[in-house]
């Protein structure tokens, strides 16, 4: 069987068995083919250690973003997304007893430690009484900020609620995640009060949680908000709130979870309510602790 049959399995493997989101497929599906682009083979015994480092050289030459006036090469994360496609591939191969090189051979290049983009607690007081409330869409965009940083959700849950699943009568619902996994979070009094006012003044019969206004509200169209739309309301408030650095749904998640450690909430916990399926991904955010270091120095060190 070639390659692009068994690529094909294994993408419908990834969707139906792994329960991957449509888009993670699509990305392996890229990755994927531009390897086989570059190794020109058709069959998985064709597959060698040396096109593979030959494609490692090629991504680390490869354009990536533009700062100021030059060009850097493509981040290593990047890279690695590649490599880590691959490696998925070729266990699914070995799972299926079809020969071709062992997954273990491919090591991941080494990245810096990821930094967190995040506001201070006057900006993210600025930016949560940006929206005018008394408009319709202003009610729909503070209720938005407001349910971010309760909840912690990430911008696809936000945008995939409907007005069903939040019951604003508990202090809780259910939302599904990364890998179809389900997980509970929590609402604050503000957000609920914000929610509440937002749908208390919709017209329409949507069951969307947040839909589109403007003048493409009534093309005929889905009228659900979507990520796009909610990144560029994001950017809006920050110019308004004059927050000059980068703000992004994701920024409101960090700062969801480093308020909750810096408050002394456990690693567990958070890992939980940010639907991490590995707490090595929930550690990027521990070095909000480090605040605490200075005073255990001062109060256990020799003098």
């Amino acid at each position: 069987m070639k390659l692009a049959e068994h690529k094909r399995q294994f993408l419908e493997y990834l969707e139906i068995e792994r329960g991957r989101s449509v888009k993670t497929v699509e990305n392996y599906d890229r990755y994927l083919d531009r390897f086989f682009m570059f190794a020109k083979v058709t069959l998985p015994s064709q597959l060698t250690e040396e096109q593979i480092r030959e494609f490692r050289l090629y991504l680390n030459r490869q354009p990536g973003t533009k700062v100021g006036g030059r060009v850097e090469p493509m981040k290593r994360r990047t890279q690695n997304y590649y490599l880590i496609a691959l490696r998925a591939f070729l266990k699914f191969l070995r799972k299926r007893g079809v020969e071709a090189i062992s997954p273990e051979r491919i090591e991941l290049a080494k990245v810096p430690e990821r930094s967190l983009d995040l506001i201070s607690q006057a900006e993210l007081k600025r930016l949560m009484s940006a929206p005018d409330k008394k408009t319709l869409e202003g009610k729909r965009d503070s209720a938005i900020l407001e349910l971010f940083f309760s909840t912690g959700l990430r911008i696809s849950e936000l945008c995939g609620l409907s007005i069903d699943d939040v019951d604003l009568t508990r202090d809780e619902f259910s939302v599904r995640g990364k890998g179809d996994k389900v997980r509970v979070v929590f609402i604050s009094d503000e957000a609920r009060s914000a929610v509440k006012d937002y749908l208390k003044h919709r017209k329409d019969l949507d069951g969307a949680m947040f839909v589109r206004y403007g003048r493409k509200a009534n093309d005929g169209g889905d009228m659900r908000l979507s990520s796009r739309s909610v990144q560029r309301l994001f950017k809006k408030y920050a110019t308004q709130a004059g927050i000059t650095r980068k703000v992004t749904p994701h920024v409101l998640r960090h700062s969801f979870a480093t308020d909750l450690l810096s408050n002394g909430a456990d690693l567990r916990s958070v890992q939980a309510l940010l639907g991490h399926a590995n707490i090595a991904t929930t550690q990027v955010y521990t070095h909000v602790t480090d605040k605490h270091l200075q005073e255990v120095h001062k109060k256990f060190h020799g003098k």
